[in-house]
């Protein structure tokens, strides 16, 4: 079958929305759709009924399931699948200002997930399941593009080094007890390379985040200010696609190539997205963090 494809944004991305991903399997449709994500950087699929075992099979095919408790504890724990959410058990909201709704806003900053992880992430598979009436988008750039067109006094100041990655400084920025709450502190600052070359493309991107706090070899004030200037260069308007989010909508970005936000929406209303993130294989580029 071929898949019928259109342009997400000019710079990246293809939109999909011929097939059913229930069918999808490791020879079925897989192999082009994987094709895709390395190409494009991000593909998203349109009026999906996406059961949660669907969505964890289809996101096996791409690796191990990033299981966060798991790597923290180094010992066997059952997968649950996250969900980026303000609803509480009972299906009331957090308030505006709880700590679980901060700890969304922390997602508000420009960022890719798991670089603060001892194993990053290679890819985030994510489905809409509660929509507010208004905002809660989700904005993507490509940090491939973005690195195409940095200018040469930036690049020459991340060539060849590693960043310093923490989950704990990007939730300083929201509320610094955010920052000390135990699931954030627990993880011990992650050093990987600024700029990554993908092994199917051969194209480059900037690895980078809200979460990366220190460039090997510069001061840290020095470095939060060249990363600053990165992000801002990264997310001009003319690189930005945002997402509106419809229910049955299912999209998935190259966390290697991706840098995204969520935005704010009427907090006293319902927002849930189910998100899977996958871990970097060897063959994925970890090697060569």
């Amino acid at each position: 079958m071929i898949l019928k494809t259109k342009p997400l944004h000019p710079t990246f991305g293809v939109i999909v929305d011929n097939i059913n991903l229930d069918y999808v399997t490791k020879e079925n449709l897989y192999p082009e759709i994987r094709n895709l994500f390395e190409k494009h950087s991000a593909v998203l699929f349109t009026d999906q009924i996406f059961s949660e075992e669907t969505h964890i099979r289809f996101a096996k095919l791409f690796g191990t399931l990033e299981n966060r408790e798991e790597m923290a504890t180094n010992s066997k724990v059952e997968f649950e699948l996250p969900k980026v959410s303000n609803q509480t058990n009972d299906g009331s909201v957090y308030g505006e200002f709880d700590i679980e709704t901060l700890d969304l806003k922390g997602n508000m900053l420009w960022h890719t997930d798991s670089t603060f992880l001892p194993v990053p992430a290679l890819a985030n598979i994510i489905a809409a399941k509660v929509i507010p009436s208004s905002g809660g988008q989700t904005e993507l750039v490509s940090t491939r593009a973005g690195l195409n067109n940095l200018p040469k006094k930036l690049y020459k100041k991340i060539h060849n080094k590693k960043l310093w990655h923490s989950l704990s400084h990007s939730r300083k920025k929201i509320d610094p007890d955010l920052a000390k709450k135990e699931h954030i502190a627990r993880w011990a600052p992650q050093k990987w390379n600024s700029i990554l070359k993908n092994p199917i493309t051969r194209e480059n991107s900037i690895y980078v985040a809200s979460h990366a706090f220190k460039i090997e070899g510069v001061t840290e004030v020095e470095s939060e200010k060249i990363i600053g200037d990165i992000i801002e260069f990264c997310t001009q308007e003319q690189y930005v696609y945002s997402h509106s989010w419809k229910v049955g909508d299912v999209l998935i970005w190259d966390e290697r190539a991706i840098l995204h936000r969520g935005r704010p929406w009427p907090y006293s209303e319902p927002r849930t997205l189910a998100s899977i993130c996958v871990s970097l294989s060897e063959t994925d580029v970890l090697a060569l963090m």
